[in-house]
């Protein structure tokens, strides 16, 4: 399986991180996802799943940033702004840590949704996986990476690995 995102001057475009426009922003977060082209989707695979995180997250935060989870993707490319089409199962991102530690109120359109790119530092390394399954995950809307972890053993027919970098 091969991954494709389209990058301008090698980064991720501002519109899907940082720098994205008010209409691609939910309560001033950039929250519409950027397209994902996939090839060589194998024979039998009913569902996608999807992770993007941030490993250059550690020093500023103590732990890898989880930015986007959806699981029972159909098996197509994946549209820009899948959260709008309704064809997915998404779950928790790192904002989740706001709602626990700060009290902020949940709030689905941010806490189960794409969160893009907004590195307080650097150039990071954003690394989004594609994992082609042969059914579909017995998962809800708020599912955590754990839960889609361990719901996938034994279900996974390949990964795809691609590393996207997207400017502070």
């Amino acid at each position: 399986m091969k991954l494709n995102v389209t990058l301008e001057n090698q980064l991720l475009p501002n519109i899907y991180a940082k720098y994205a426009p008010d209409n691609y922003r939910t309560n001033g977060m950039p929250t519409v996802n950027f397209p994902v082209n996939i090839s060589d989707i194998p024979t039998g695979t009913v569902s996608l799943s999807v992770s993007l995180i941030d490993y250059d997250a550690v020093p500023v935060t103590g732990f890898p940033w989880i930015h986007w989870l959806a699981a029972n993707l159909p098996v197509a490319n994946i549209p820009e702004n899948l959260r709008a089409t309704g064809t997915a199962t998404f779950g928790t991102n790192s904002t989740w840590h706001n709602v626990q530690k700060m009290g902020e109120t949940a709030n689905p359109d941010i806490n189960q949704a794409y969160i893009g790119p907004m590195p307080p530092d650097k150039t990071h390394q954003y690394t989004l996986t594609v994992f082609a399954l042969d059914t579909k995950l017995d998962l809800q809307d708020g599912f955590f990476l754990n839960e889609l972890r361990n719901k996938s053993q034994n279900h996974v027919l390949a990964t795809a690995i691609l590393d996207l970098p997207a400017r502070a």
